[in-house]
């Protein structure tokens, strides 16, 4: 034992981030007491970064078949029928306490570690999207935060070639100790070329290719699995360091290998690395694996066998290759500048053993490592009423409250942070950031786009948890919905607070039976995603704060004819008519917390039939040329989803009279879901005509032209004003 390894016993485990209870079932298992570096990889596959100890009873529950999804949860990613036997993989991960730890490292290695497990299943990555939380814009450690998320994440989609097309921002104090940094990516393969992770071969050789092993991320996956204290800074050896330009000779070495009869399995070295990829490659196939350490390409001397075992070195894979085929992989490898190395093999054994040095480091039988893995049902408490909205009453009046929301960090440009990544590399990017309202990716040499969105409102999650659920899902689905796509699956990305806390379990879920019943619903199910829990700070004084609850999804939605597709600017001319019923629902809303102060009232009713009935109208009358830009009506209401559109072009519009016996502020900014404002040619009557033969409600919204957002009052709000108080809070924060 290394003089640097302290004795296995029930306290060590304790620092390993085991309870007694999982010590015990250790010692159960072993027969024995285990070795230091067996003890580490416990630790590690019984994470709750990478066995859901606390979720995985709710995350069954989940729908995640459908005729076109080809493969569900359980491998790297997601995989669905995009037609013309091309293949969608797609997944979103997080890697919020390392961000917090080393903002530009955490996030860009988040951006690294998605992008492989997209890739390693065949598919070229064709583009990224990210899903961020930070603290209060008054904190001075926010700002740090934001400039360092942003350029990790620019800095590694940029080098690495793979546009980053969309994905939202949020700010609330609640994240102050614990911002979030979910990526997601999504790639293309075809369906006769999708590569998994199940070992097969008794004999086979086990290829390591990629970067070299240190140190760095050694603990990452039980880092992640941990509330954080004043000393997290101090964890910065537990994040990961990564270098996009070896991910790009990565992606191309190992789709050129992919395109040989070379592999039997593969799978990338993420969360727990050298551990996690060959327990599960060995698990998942029945068979037992044999590694010899000595021969893993190090970057830093006289590594022991527990650090090689556990570092998160990143720009790493596992392969196992036929044996007759070892020399063909071996130079592609060589080829493209990047270690490759025989590790070991696989046996008949179940057991996985650590060779190092003459010595057997570690000798576990993986069957019951993961099927004995601890899974807990965690006490749920009832949670607390939603507080009254209150009064409501408009000191500012509708213009000035229309400028205050366009600039308020909710609804604020993004453009600061779009201009820092790369969203066009590649050539196939159809709609950019802020151009509709997914993303729009077309697929090389094929007339098929995909559409992609990120969305979740935690401020919903919180008051009503299985309303925010449900939101997060419609939300997603309207979104891509009013680009003209058909959804078709979604990426989940749950993140919450402490799941011991009976409060938070309750959270989560609420949340998950919000989510499984609208994804049920809208034929949308979930096939990949990633659970991110204990995201809370221990505060000086013991406490602990807990972030809002957030299950962030990411949704992908496919164009049979990418051309079909349509963005959120305002024409020239033409009528902007709402789809959808308005009641005028504030609670929760952008209003009530920017213009009075307050973060009270219930999130709002999701009707699933409704969202599905108005969603299926929209996308027909897309598909048949009538609709010419169309916008969700989602934070602010339908004056701030109206000014979008008009900021979007600078073309103008004339509002009509909000409903009569309804507060102005509640019609204009209430955030009733199952909404679309629809821009048309003419006067809208064929649509209105089509609309009610459907049984969807509508009415007319504005009269297009002009150059300005003309309110009902006649005041004028010109689009170039709304711009300047659009575009100024990101400039503003960061020149602090």
């Amino acid at each position: 034992m290394s003089s640097k390894q302290k004795a296995v016993n029930a306290d060590l485990a304790r620092e390993f981030g085991l309870s007694a209870e999982e010590y015990d079932r250790v010692l159960a298992i072993m027969g024995r007491t285990p070795s230091f570096t067996e003890l580490g990889v416990f630790s590690v596959m019984w994470s709750e970064h990478c066995s859901y100890k606390s979720s995985r009873k709710w995350l069954r529950t989940l729908p995640t078949t459908a005729p076109w999804v080809i493969h569900g949860p359980g491998e790297n990613a997601g995989v669905v029928d995009i037609g013309q036997g091309l293949a969608a993989i797609f997944k979103m991960e997080s890697h919020n306490h390392p961000s917090f730890i080393e903002p530009y490292q955490g996030a860009a290695t988040g951006v690294g570690g998605i992008l492989r497990d997209v890739f390693t299943m065949g598919a070229r990555p064709v583009a990224n999207l990210n899903a961020l939380r930070f603290g209060s814009p008054e904190t001075p450690r926010t700002r740090q935060i934001v400039d360092g998320v942003v350029r990790g994440i620019g800095g590694y989609g940029n080098c690495v070639g793979v546009p980053t097309v969309g994905g939202e921002v949020n700010f609330h104090p609640a994240y102050d100790g614990n911002p979030l940094v979910n990526a997601m990516t999504v790639g293309v393969a075809r369906q006769d070329r999708i590569f998994l992770s199940a070992a097969a071969g008794v004999g086979n050789p086990v290829v390591y290719v990629g970067s070299k092993t240190g140190r760095d991320g050694i603990h990452g996956a039980t880092m992640s699995s941990a509330e954080f204290d004043e000393n997290a800074l101090a964890k910065r050896p537990t994040v990961q360091v990564g270098d996009p330009f070896v991910e790009k000779l990565l992606i191309e070495a190992c789709l050129e290998l992919m395109a040989t009869d070379a592999i039997v399995a593969i799978q990338d070295m993420g969360a727990a690395g050298l551990t996690s990829s060959s327990v599960e490659m060995a698990g998942k196939g029945g068979v037992g694996i044999d590694l010899d350490l000595d021969a893993v390409p190090q970057r830093e001397p006289n590594m022991t066998a527990y650090e090689m075992m556990l570092s998160e070195s990143q720009e790493r894979m596992l392969i196992v290759i036929k044996p007759e085929r070892t020399e063909v992989a071996r130079a592609i490898f060589e080829k493209w500048e990047l270690d490759f190395a025989v590790i070991g093999h696989l046996t008949d054994t179940g057991n996985i053993v650590v060779r190092h040095k003459g010595q057997v480091e570690a000798e576990i039988p993986l069957d019951p490592l993961a099927e004995q893995a601890p899974i807990y049902d965690r006490p749920t408490a009832p949670l607390p009423a939603p507080e009254p909205v209150g009064d409501i009453h408009d000191p500012l009046g509708l213009e000035q409250t229309l400028i205050r929301l366009v600039g308020c960090p909710d609804v604020a440009s993004r453009a600061w942070i779009w201009n820092q990544y790369d969203s066009t590399v590649g050539g196939q990017t159809v709609r950019r950031p802020g151009g509709a309202d997914a993303a729009i990716v077309k697929i090389e040499d094929t007339s098929i786009g995909l559409a992609l969105t990120t969305d979740c409102t935690p401020r919903y999650c919180r008051a009503n948890p299985k309303k925010g659920g449900a939101q997060a899902v419609a939300e997603a689905w309207r979104n891509i919905t009013a680009t003209g796509a058909r959804p078709l699956a979604v990426t989940d990305n749950l993140n919450f607070g402490n799941p011991e806390k009976p409060e938070i379990m309750a959270q989560f879920v609420g949340a998950i039976e919000g989510i499984g019943e609208a994804c049920r619903a809208l034929d949308f199910p979930i096939v990949s995603g990633n659970v991110s829990l204990y995201n809370e700070t221990r505060n000086p004084d013991g406490t602990t704060s807990a972030i809002l609850p957030t299950p962030a999804l990411g949704g992908l939605g496919v164009l049979d004819d990418v051309t079909k597709n349509v963005g959120l600017g305002m024409p020239e001319n033409g009528t902007l008519i709402l789809v959808g019923e308005t009641k005028g629902h504030l609670g929760q809303s952008l209003w009530l917390r920017e213009i009075l102060g307050r973060e009270t009232g219930d999130a709002p009713d999701v009707d699933l039939a409704a969202e599905r009935r108005n969603g299926d109208f929209v996308r027909e009358q897309i598909a048949s040329g009538v609709v010419k830009a169309c916008h969700d009506v989602s934070d602010g209401g339908i004056l701030i989803a109206a000014a979008e559109m008009v900021m979007a072009t600078g073309n103008g519009c004339t509002l009509e009279p909000p409903q009569s016996g309804m507060r102005p502020e509640a019609f204009w900014f209430g955030e009733d879901q199952a909404r679309y404002l629809v821009a048309v040619e003419g006067d809208g009557k064929a649509f209105l005509a089509a609309a009610e033969n459907a049984g969807v409600s509508v009415s007319v919204a504005a009269s297009i032209g002009g150059d300005s957002l003309v309110l009902p009052s006649g005041a004028r709000v010109s689009a170039a004003r709304m711009n300047v108080a659009h575009a100024a809070f990101f400039p503003a924060l960061m020149d602090r």
